[in-house]
């Protein structure tokens, strides 16, 4: 990078001297500002400067590097006579006089009377480039701008942006699903791989081409063009998800659902001693079962909670399995083959009419009702020349925790790939919008428990697999501090809410209340980019996205007209 074509004059420039340092502290300093109580701004190069704004970042001129701080308050200086107002500053990093490198950290200290200059546009733009030295050969996403005017672009790369993480947090109307279609926008210029799970459908305005591919599950209202719709196999499911779905109850329940899976992995692994596609074992031999069962490898492959079976035949087998352990008589019992059907089947009627429920529902069709698979969707998009697969949850209902536990399937399979060591020279990148509704989720009852926690293991492990995501809420309260602290990157928009801003200062370290106080008054499309790779926090405006998510609410204007008025 060419510094000095940047800055010809340098960046301490005399029309941007604001004051004079007065005071030093650990982690601040206090200055006399010169202007500070004008009626405006003023301006150079065509930019505004407020010289005395709270939130604007300063320059502070020290005798061997260059301090630079943010303005966190400004107040009236009624004992001094020739100044206007004073200041208080955070300090925030050095700037290397040599090559303009930005550190975090205080390298030396300011001196009462140096000089304080308000930071250019352009450098403050730069402080991610500055921080790194990157060249103009390296791969950056530009997302926005330091000025409303989009001139003074941010660049940013991918590696500080994912590489740990990201998480995109603001209230409602902040500009969230702007920030995030903008990213998107930004990593489809490049050769990159990334899946967006969809649950409002609000980015289906990406249209389909050669890089973009949409796929939907169940009948969301509206679809994009030429979405493809897909079902999620059973055979995608792991023994916990079905315990969890059907929830059984007692001690008998929860023993003869498991018992019944276990069975209906033999008969599927066994198609031809097993035609009708379970086992049945009222008044039958087990010299058949015990014959299969006996296979080489044949009992792990039974007991692994991910192995196939055919659910369709669920209520048929726990009927098989309410039987008695032994057959012929009680003076002489048969342990070569099951006895006559027990009383036991009565206990189970719940749990029958449960998944008999479940599996006619319509909300479950995309599972239970066939289709193309998604599974092999997401595999094909995975080998593939593709860049962007939108999976569209929005159709999908929350009875049964249907949603919930779906796209926990999705995420366990992409795990199972990164621990396969699939994205190590492809990176994948999973964006999750509304991440509270997929995070730390619990389902079934207490005797049937399961934990959702697919995403938190790619959180927790899955950035060595080449494996990370990207998660959009509302809602940083309802992400498990143990998912938010394996963050390393954050763009928060406005936070109103006391305990989100508290999630997110014990999240991120690096920032302290005085940086977080910007928060609740951040503009609409304006976010502060924090983390523990970017411990200088830096506020900025989010540009338009190419594709608009369409999250607009309802026109009441339009729908709420008197006929008489619309003439």
């Amino acid at each position: 990078m060419d510094i000095e074509s940047l800055f010809p004059k340098g960046i301490l420039r005399l029309e941007l001297l604001m004051g004079f340092v007065n005071t030093v502290g650990a982690n601040f300093v206090q200055i006399n500002f010169t202007e500070a109580a004008a009626p405006s701004g003023s301006y150079f190069q065509g930019s505004r400067y407020g010289k005395g704004e709270v939130g604007e970042f300063v320059i502070i001129e020290g005798q061997t590097s260059l301090v630079l701080g943010r303005v966190v308050e400004v107040k009236a200086a009624e004992e001094y006579q020739n100044t206007d107002a004073l200041g208080r500053i955070q300090l925030l990093g050095s700037i290397s006089m040599e090559n303009l490198k930005v550190t975090a950290g205080v390298e030396s200290y300011p001196r009462l009377g140096d000089k304080v200059y308000a930071a250019p546009h352009a450098l403050v733009a730069l402080i991610p480039v500055l921080m790194d030295q990157l060249n103009d050969e390296q791969v950056t996403l530009s997302i926005g701008s330091v000025d409303v005017a989009l001139e003074s672009k941010v660049y940013l790369k991918p590696e500080k942006l994912f590489g740990r993480h990201l998480a995109i947090l603001g209230s409602t109307g902040g500009g969230k699903s702007w920030t995030t279609a903008k990213i998107l926008d930004e990593c489809l210029k490049f050769k990159s791989k990334l899946i967006l799970l969809d649950p409002t459908g609000e980015y289906r305005g990406f249209e389909i081409n050669d890089d973009t591919i949409h796929v939907h599950l169940a009948s969301p209202i509206e679809t994009a063009d030429g979405s493809k719709h897909c079902a999620l196999p059973p055979a995608s499911f792991q023994e916990s998800d079905f315990i969890a779905l059907f929830e059984p109850a007692g001690k008998v329940q929860g023993p003869k659902l498991r018992e019944a899976i276990k069975s209906l992995r033999l008969a599927k692994l066994n198609p031809i001693e097993f035609p009708d596609g379970y086992v049945k074992k009222i008044n039958q031999s087990k010299a058949t079962y015990r014959t299969c069962l006996n296979k080489p490898e044949m009992l792990s492959k039974v007991d692994d909670p991910s192995q196939e079976f055919d659910v369709t035949n669920l209520v048929r087998q726990i009927y098989q399995e309410c039987v008695y352990p032994t057959g012929g008589t009680q003076s002489n019992p048969d342990n070569n083959s099951w006895g006559n059907a027990s009383n036991e089947f009565t206990y189970c009627l719940s749990l029958v009419t449960r998944i008999e429920a479940i599996l006619k529902s319509p909300t479950m069709n995309c599972v239970f009702g066939g289709g193309d698979s998604l599974i092999d969707e997401i595999s094909t998009f995975l080998s593939d020349g593709k860049k962007l697969l939108r999976i569209d949850l929005s159709g999908v209902s929350f009875e049964f925790k249907a949603r919930e536990i779906i796209s926990n399937a999705i995420g366990r399979y992409l795990l199972s790939k990164a621990r396969g060591n699939q994205f190590t020279s492809s990176p994948l990148i999973v964006f999750l919008d509304e991440a509270h509704n997929f995070l730390g989720k619990h389902i079934g009852s207490e005797d049937s428990a399961a934990n959702l926690d697919a995403f938190e293991l790619i959180a927790k492990e899955g950035r060595k697999f080449g494996l990370n995501i990207c998660m959009a809420t509302q809602r940083p309260r309802d992400i498990t501090e143990g998912v938010l602290s394996q963050v390393g990157t954050m763009i928060v928009h406005r936070l109103t809410n006391d305990r989100d801003r508290e999630v997110v200062e014990r999240a991120c370290g690096e920032i302290d209340r005085a940086a977080s106080a910007f928060l609740p008054n951040l503009q609409p499309g304006e976010a502060a980019i924090i983390g523990n790779d970017f411990p200088i926090p830096l506020t900025i405006q989010i540009a338009v996205p190419d594709t608009r998510p369409k999250s607009s609410g309802p026109n009441f204007q339009e729908h709420w007209r008197n006929e008489e008025d619309a003439g």
